[in-house]
């Protein structure tokens, strides 16, 4: 007996993905007008949970895909942050042409980076990334003409170049980080939906079956590597644009940049697009009700990530993606019986 082809059709949406694809659609013209219905604090506010969804999205290929878990991401933050201010203030570059180059600059730091950590392999590999991080952080401290060890902040004619009005340049950053969420999820979207991503995924559930597949496994984490860390320093100088100010111990900082970042991955799920979503969500309700409380605050966000990490070790929307099925965005391709 043959099977003809219009029987069954090859498909990679399913109709989740297609309400979900129309709901973020309507969201994002509501997102993209908020200037003109949002307060100050509240586009504030939605700018940094912006800037932390493109980390935690990144962090995520990094880790969730790649295999390559990162302590340091810190070090490219705290670097496209400097190039930013670097450019605008010694090369006169506009900020909002700078923020581009700082991703170039980037993937150009990225590349002997990753040729020398990658070197190391598991633990090693992790405490590599917080070394050179610190490396960066020292580094920065030395350099006399952006502030040393206290920093310096971005001069009030430059400030001034992005907009004439202050309540436009808050419109301007806040477009700018909602279009730097928009761009990395499309790009890592793209990305895992392509050969690349493929092989890419093969790895992370094998690499020993992969490699017998003829993938390149160093080749294909490199890529991965170098396009997270040019995405990461563009990330960064859009959140230094943002507070006008920059220092080493802010621009380097571990807890602020990585934890927090890692914080968000595990408790929305680890290995999905849509777990960073979920728990950038979760993160900023638990600090927007929680923050008041001090320290305490951080020893609840710890015990948070320890239940979650025992009850579903695959966050929140790994478990309920186990359970139910759903997926919003869809990479496998499925085979689809067409109605006769």
């Amino acid at each position: 007996m043959t099977i003809s082809q219009k029987t069954y059709s090859i498909s990679r949406t399913s109709n989740a993905s297609r309400t979900a694809a129309l709901v973020g659609a309507l969201v994002l013209v509501g997102l993209i007008a908020a200037p003109w219905w949002a307060g100050r604090a509240d586009m504030r506010l939605l700018s940094e949970m912006f800037l932390y969804l493109s980390l935690a999205c990144l962090w995520n290929l990094l880790a969730g895909y790649a295999g390559l878990v990162s302590v340091g991401q810190q070090a490219f933050v705290g670097f496209g942050g400097y190039m930013l201010f670097a450019l605008a203030i010694f090369a006169g570059v506009s900020p909002l042409v700078a923020i581009p180059l700082a991703g170039v600059l980037g993937v150009v730091v990225a590349v002997p980076v990753a040729l020398l950590i990658f070197r190391l392999r598991g633990a090693y590999f992790a405490i590599g990334t917080w070394v050179i991080a610190e490396v960066f952080r020292l580094s920065f401290a030395q350099v006399s003409s952006l502030g040393g060890g206290s920093g310096t902040s971005l001069p009030v004619t430059i400030v001034k170049e992005m907009a004439s009005s202050r309540s436009m340049r808050e419109a301007t950053t806040y477009w700018l980080a909602l279009g730097m969420a928009v761009l990395v999820l499309c790009v890592i979207y793209a990305l895992l939906r392509s050969r690349n991503g493929l092989a890419l995924t093969a790895i992370r559930d094998s690499e020993l079956a992969s490699q017998s597949f003829g993938i390149d496994i160093w080749r294909t984490k490199f890529v991965v590597y170098v396009i997270t860390a040019g995405l990461t320093a563009m990330t960064g100088a859009l959140i230094f644009l943002q507070k006008l100010r920059i220092s080493p111990d802010a621009a380097f900082s571990v807890n602020d940049w990585t934890a927090f970042v890692i914080f968000i991955v595990v408790i929305g799920g680890i290995g999905t697009l849509e777990g960073p979503i979920i728990g950038v969500i979760l993160f900023f309700l638990l600090r927007e009700t929680l923050s008041d409380l001090g320290t305490t605050y951080l020893l609840i966000l710890g015990v948070v990530a320890i239940a979650v990490m025992l009850k579903a070790p695959k966050g929140l929307w790994g478990t309920f993606r186990e359970r139910s099925g759903l997926e919003l965005f869809p990479l496998a391709r499925r085979v689809i019986k067409n109605k006769t």
